[in-house]
C-alpha cells in the first residue's frame, strides 16, 4: 500500500527501539517523514531500514551532547527542509534504590539526559523552523512523574520536571507551537524490562485493562497530539496507563 505524503516532518529522539520507534512507526504510517536519533549507529540504521530509507534518516549520538542535538536538527533540515514536530523521548534510568542513598552525581546525570536535553532540542527546533512556521512538541514523561515512584525517585523527579517543562514551553511557544506530554505506565520495552520480566502476567493483573502497554499505544497518542485533531490542546499531560491509577487508594 502506498502511503500518502503528509508533507510533515518529525524529529524523534531515542527512537531506534521501544516507545520512540513505536512513535516513528505511527507517524511514518500516516505519511510523515522522520529523523530518529539513538546511541548506537547499527541499531539506528536497522530502524531506518524498517521505517523505509525514503521516509526516515537516523542521526546517532547522545541526547545530552549539545553537538549531537545541533547535528540532529541540522541534518533534519538538510534532508527534509523543515521540522514540524519534535518528540522528546530519549531518557535514562540508571539507578534503583532508596532516595536517602542516591548518588547526587547520578541525579544530575538523569536530569541532564531527561530534562535538559529535551529543553535543548526544543530550543533548536524552535529556532530552526517552528518559531516562524508552527508545529507541535510532544514530551514523553511517565506516571512516575505524577505519583511517588519508590526506588526510582531520580527518574520520577526528572519526569515531574518534564511535565513542568511542558507547561513552560506551551506558555512561551504559544500560539504557534503546541506542547503536550504523554505519561505512560509500564510499556513492554527493553528500557522497562526489569519491571515485568519473568512476571508479566502478575504485573499485568494490576491493570484494569488486563495488559501492559506496547509501543503502539504511545505511538497512537503521539500521532493524535501532532495532528489537527488536537489543535486546541496545549500544556496537557495525557496519562496512558491501562487504568492503573484507577486502583489508587483501593484496599
Amino acid at each position: 500500500m502506498t502511503v500518502r505524503d503528509s508533507g510533515k516532518v518529525a524529529l524523534i529522539t531515542g527512537a531506534s527501539r521501544g516507545i520512540g520507534y513505536g512513535i516513528a512507526e505511527a507517524l511514518v504510517a500516516r505519511g510523515d517523514r522522520v529523523c530518529i536519533t539513538g546511541r548506537g549507529e547499527e541499531a539506528l540504521q536497522e530502524a531506518v531500514q524498517r521505517l523505509g530509507a525514503d521516509r526516515a534518516i537516523g542521526v546517532a549520538g547522545k541526547a545530552h551532547d549539545a553537538a549531537h542535538r545541533t547535528e540532529a536538527v541540522e541534518r533534519t533540515m538538510e534532508a527534509f527542509g523543515r521540522v514540524d514536530f519534535l518528540v522528546n523521548n530519549a531518557g535514562t534510568n540508571p539507578v534503583f534504590g532508596p532516595i536517602a542513598e542516591l548518588d547526587l552525581d547520578v541525579v544530575r546525570k538523569v536530569f541532564e539526559m531527561n530534562v535538559v536535553s529535551a529543553l535543548g532540542f526544543a530550543q533548536l527546533t524552535w529556532k530552526a523552523w517552528q518559531k516562524e512556521n508552527g508545529g507541535a512538541i510532544v514530551n514523553i514523561a511517565s506516571v512516575a512523574g505524577v505519583s511517588a515512584s519508590p526506588f526510582i525517585s531520580a527518574y520520577g523527579m526528572s519526569k515531574a520536571a518534564m511535565i513542568n517543562l511542558t507547561l513552560q514551553l506551551a506558555h512561551e511557544f504559544a500560539p504557534v507551537v503546541r506542547v503536550n506530554a504523554i505519561a505512560p505506565a509500564v510499556v513492554k520495552t527493553k528500557f522497562a524490562q526489569a519491571l515485568y520480566e519473568g512476571r508479566e502476567a502478575e504485573a499485568a493483573a494490576a491493570y484494569p485493562l488486563g495488559r501492559l502497554g506496547v509501543p503502539a499505544d504511545i505511538g497512537g497518542t503521539a500521532a493524535f497530539l501532532t495532528s489537527s485533531q488536537s489543535e486546541w490542546m496545549t500544556g496537557q499531560t495525557l496519562v496512558v496507563d491501562g487504568g492503573i491509577f484507577l486502583n489508587a487508594g483501593v484496599g
